[in-house]
Parts: structure tokens; C-alpha cells; sequence
């Protein structure tokens, strides 16, 4: 069979007209599960369902038990047999030998349009493969950094450097072969292009509906008496939640400055007891996993958004805080800095420097009332740009038969 420099020319056309399509989407990491990638398979799906087409997501079943086929709203959902890591209270992986023939299976029974990759881990490895062998058009997307999983593997630097260079070259090799490879940001895709050595990676946002974080007409919010920091994500320690608890700790005491911190994870423990080291008890609250409504309660009471991150492909939690109109406090690292004007929408502070971060709040709340207003109505502005069905519009068109070139600036 000939082949392109990323994929067999069987994957170049799919599908050009309007009939429904049979999508499957793989993903390694999906509802219930609290994440980025997570959020967007489900966004992803929801999409594609009500757009008329037929929605299988292949994911890891959340606890113990054979593959078996759950009937939701968003798609028919395969949930392949999985196991924990000791490493993470909830993350599940699916061994391949173990997957395989059921996902063979799941082709059979499905007889997809095209499949759609998440991950080039497990899940998303053993779907292309199998996509390939069919001649059933692939794309891949691509959430994740390899430094992501540094934080579960309890070995030294060094080896964890090697593991990133493999999964790397892992990457390369398995979404080489889908007909259009996508992620979210420029730099992420500069990062493929550099580190797999993906020639043509087309950055696609996640995508984001403003209108969901916006107040409605005559809806007022109580908002506490006091200015309000918030975080909203996995509590891990690539996001560096500490940093910002101790960041509020230097705030200048007449702010009285809070913070509220919305999610869970494996390092909330930890968090808790540096909260008690530093007395902060009275101005850090723990949310814990709230409901889509909760949340958008918690953008909408907040003064300022902060996101101390450094493994951020797009960030959508810092998307929905802007559609929000907060302004923004985001670590200078990965793909952040596109989400800030500094000084028109937020700033930028230098990652894991608790120092730096406790000044920029006081450049934000130290300003009236109006003009914190007009730096949350640029963050508002700038989101925009990042619009969901854009988004989905596009990834339809590349189930169909869409060119990586007809998106990419010509050179």
C-alpha cells in the first residue's frame, strides 16, 4: 500500500456529504474521570450525538469487572476491563493483551466512519492499530505531555527522562498514522513537531461554549465580602496548588485575601496540612468535586482566576474562567502565556515562585472596582477565539475527508 509521510493513502477521504456518520472515539481517559482530556471526550461526544451522527467512545471501565456497554445520553460507551495504579486513587489503565479482542470486537459490531484517538497510550494505541489494519479513516488528537505522567512514577529524573524520550518516539510512531493529527495549542504542536517528529500538526482548540459561564439576564451571584482567589482542577502535583497557598499566605494581610480551591486529587492531603502549617485555615476552603453547576457558581463569585499549572496543553478550566469575565493569573509555562495580556487581562508569573505570584494579585485587587471589571471583560474578549462549535465544525469536516493543509497557514 502507498503511504504519505503520515499516514496510508487509504485514510485520505472519508466521507464528502451529509449522511450520518459512525464515529468511535477512543479514549484513556473519560467520564468520570477529572481532567482536560477527559472533559473534551465527553464535549467531543455530546457534539457528534446531537449533530445526527452514531457515538461510540471506547474507554477504561471505572473500577473492576469485564469490558461491557453502557447506553448514555452522549454515546454508546464500551468500557473495556481495566486496573488501578497504586500511584493514583482513580486512574484505571487497560492492559493491551487484555483489550485487543475486544476491541476487534467492538469494530465488528460498530462498523465506524472513522475513529478519533485521544491518547497514544493503550487504549488510544490499540485503536489505531486496529483502524489501520481496516483502512478505516483515523484522527488523533493529542492531550497530553509526557512530563503529565512524571508525578506517577516514583523513580529518579534520569529515568523519567528516558521514559519521556520514548513516549515521545512512541507518539511519533503510533499517531504517524492517522491521516490528521490535532492538538490543542501552537506550542503543543510545536512540540510534536520537535519531540515526535510529526511533520504536520494542526492546532485545533478544544473549544469552549462562553455562553454556559455568563450571567444571565437579571441573575444576580452573591459574592462574598472578601476578594476571592479560585482554582478549579485535579489536585496533582504538576499543578502546583501549593504554591498558590502559600502565595495567598504573603498576600498583604489587609486584603484579606481567600482562596477557594474546586477538585480533587491525591495531593489534597498534603495541601490540607500545609494550609494548617501556615494558619490559613479561615482563607482556604476545599471544595471538593462540585457539579456543573457548583462550578460555574464558583467562576461567577470569584475575583480572579489562578492557575499555577505547568503541564498545560490549553487549560480549560482557565478558558471557562474567562468566559466568566475574571481576570487571570497564569504560570508562564506550556501553552498559559497565550491566555494573557498582561496587565489588560490578567499577568503572567514565574512558575513554582510563590514570591511572584503574591504580587500579582495586589496588582489586580489594588484597582477599582471598574477596572478589575474591564481586565475580566478582556479575558472575556480573548475567548472568542476558542469557540466550541468552530471547533466541532472542524472536526467534522476532518471525519468526512478534511485536509490537515486545508487548516494549517500556507508556508
Amino acid at each position: 500500500m502507498a503511504t504519505t509521510k503520515q499516514g496510508p493513502l487509504v485514510h485520505a477521504s472519508a466521507d464528502s456529504g451529509t449522511r450520518p456518520l459512525k464515529i468511535l472515539i477512543a479514549a484513556d481517559t473519560y467520564p468520570p474521570d477529572v481532567n482536560g482530556a477527559a472533559v473534551f471526550g465527553f464535549r467531543l461526544a455530546t457534539a457528534m450525538t446531537r449533530r445526527g451522527h452514531d457515538v461510540h467512545v471506547v474507554a477504561a471501565r471505572p473500577g473492576k469487572g469485564p469490558t461491557c456497554t453502557e447506553r448514555r445520553d452522549e454515546a454508546t460507551v464500551h468500557r473495556l476491563r481495566s486496573h488501578s495504579v497504586p500511584t493514583h486513587e482513580t486512574w484505571r489503565i487497560c492492559l493491551s493483551w487484555e483489550i485487543k479482542r475486544d476491541i476487534r470486537r467492538i469494530f465488528d459490531e460498530v462498523q465506524p466512519d472513522v475513529a478519533h484517538i485521544q491518547c497514544h497510550y493503550m487504549i488510544g494505541q490499540a485503536t489505531i492499530a486496529e483502524a489501520t489494519r481496516r483502512g478505516i479513516r483515523t484522527i488523533a488528537t493529542n492531550h497530553f505531555m509526557p512530563e503529565n505522567l512524571e508525578p506517577f512514577l516514583p523513580f529518579p529524573q534520569w529515568f523519567l527522562n528516558i521514559v519521556a524520550r520514548n513516549s515521545w518516539r512512541d507518539m511519533g510512531r503510533i499517531m504517524g498514522k492517522a491521516a490528521v493529527v490535532t492538538t490543542p495549542t501552537p506550542l503543543a504542536a510545536k512540540a510534536m513537531r520537535e519531540h515526535a517528529r510529526l511533520e504536520k500538526v494542526l492546532p485545533l482548540p478544544n473549544g469552549i461554549d462562553a455562553s454556559n459561564y455568563e450571567l444571565a439576564p437579571g441573575e444576580v451571584v452573591d459574592r462574598p465580602g472578601h476578594p476571592t482567589v479560585l482554582f478549579v482542577g485535579r489536585l496533582a502535583q504538576e499543578k502546583h496548588v501549593d504554591v498558590l497557598i502559600e502565595a495567598v499566605g504573603r498576600t498583604d494581610p489587609a486584603l484579606n485575601v481567600h482562596l477557594e480551591i474546586v477538585g480533587g486529587g491525591e495531593v489534597r492531603p498534603a495541601l490540607e496540612a500545609k494550609v494548617a502549617e501556615l494558619g490559613l485555615q479561615a482563607r482556604v476552603r476545599f471544595a471538593g468535586h462540585v457539579d456543573d453547576a457548583a462550578l460555574r457558581l464558583a467562576y461567577l463569585r470569584a475575583t480572579v482566576f489562578c492557575q499555577p499549572g505547568t503541564a498545560e496543553l490549553q487549560s480549560l478550566v482557565s478558558l471557562e474562567a474567562m468566559s466568566a469575565s475574571k481576570p487571570v493569573l497564569l504560570a508562564n509555562a506550556m501553552a498559559l502565556p497565550h491566555l494573557v495580556q498582561d496587565g489588560v487581562n490578567g499577568y503572567l508569573f514565574t512558575p513554582r515562585d510563590p514570591a511572584d505570584l503574591a504580587d500579582k494579585p495586589e496588582l489586580i485587587l489594588r484597582r477599582s472596582p471598574e477596572e478589575i471589571e474591564a481586565m475580566g471583560a478582556g479575558s472575556h474578549a480573548m475567548v472568542v477565539n476558542h469557540g466550541i462549535q468552530k471547533t466541532m465544525d472542524t472536526f467534522e469536516k476532518l471525519y468526512r475527508g478534511g485536509s490537515v493543509e486545508d487548516y494549517l497557514p500556507s508556508a
